[in-house]
């Protein structure tokens, strides 16, 4: 299993490449979080260029068949938030 980088370890790398404080590095992580997170649940994409976009994805509703009980249920439609990654992204994991 690939290595995770969490949130305190983000703000640190954050806050050294910019320079700035850990607060405002934090502070910063989590605005982005929260405009990523309203304009998604408005339904709207969030573009970064080279980097990608998080998007909203629809799912129908459908059928399914409970694997305890072999019954057959109904599943609701519900949205599911993406990302796609862009082109820069995906040359500097090459």
């Amino acid at each position: 299993m690939p290595e995770s980088i969490g949130k305190q370890e983000l703000i640190k790398l954050l806050s050294e490449k910019t320079k700035k404080s850990q607060k405002d590095s934090a502070e910063f992580i989590d605005a982005f979080i929260e405009i990523v997170s309203d304009s998604l649940s408005q339904e709207k994409e969030v573009s970064i260029p080279n980097f990608g976009k998080f998007y909203v994805s629809k799912r129908a509703a459908r059928e399914g068949i409970n694997p305890q009980t072999k019954e057959k249920i109904q599943i609701p439609a519900t949205k599911v938030p993406l990302f796609k990654a862009g082109k820069g992204l995906k040359e500097k994991i090459k």
